[in-house]
């Protein structure tokens, strides 16, 4: 099944993308810096949660899809990728962060892709370490974006703390998703 449910909460998620990057090039004589950021946090909250959402459904409804395990993860990293270098623009979080983010994604679907050539994908299943760094970077993510303090709740400061932790996960993870596919590496 092509089409479903899942697989159009997927598609959303990616119209999404250029929407809350494209709110930031709005003038702020239309549209002031608070409410870009309140306007561009919500819309990338909303596609964080479809991503929970189509894998549950995608389950719930039987409606798994080759379509839809390709896509969805596609969709993750366009989303971060995104995100993460509108943030670099906007000087909230910095290229050396993004970069190891960008990159490790880049590299773990790699080597995903490999380890499925070579019939061991299982191996390098997501695991609990990137199920962590990946909530972690989420969080730091919406707190960034979101920039402005709410009280005496420094949520920049918050969002920075946040980001440098999911930098050190995705560190971690992919060390923990190469040692996994070590042995099948070494072996050629």
């Amino acid at each position: 099944m092509f089409w479903n449910v899942p697989n159009s909460l997927t598609l959303m998620r990616i119209v999404c993308i250029p929407i809350f990057v494209g709110i930031f090039y709005f003038p702020a004589s239309s549209l002031p810096i608070h409410d870009k950021n309140v306007l561009a946090t919500f819309i990338f909250a909303f596609a964080a949660i479809t991503d929970w959402f189509d894998g549950y459904l995608a389950r719930v409804l039987n409606q798994t899809s080759a379509f839809g395990a390709f896509l969805d993860p596609v969709a993750d990293k366009l989303m971060v990728a995104a995100a993460l270098i509108l943030l670099i623009e906007l000087d909230r979080v910095g290229a050396v962060v993004a970069l190891i983010i960008i990159g490790r994604e880049i590299a773990i679907s790699a080597l995903r892709e490999w380890m499925a050539g070579v019939g061991e994908r299982g191996s390098v299943a997501v695991a609990n370490i990137g199920k962590i760094k990946t909530a972690a970077q989420m969080a730091a993510i919406l707190l960034l974006l979101y920039h402005d303090p709410i009280g005496s709740l420094r949520i920049n400061f918050l969002g920075e703390v946040l980001i440098y932790i999911a930098a050190f996960l995705t560190l971690l993870s992919m060390a923990y998703y190469l040692k996994a596919a070590w042995p099948r590496m070494k072996a050629g």
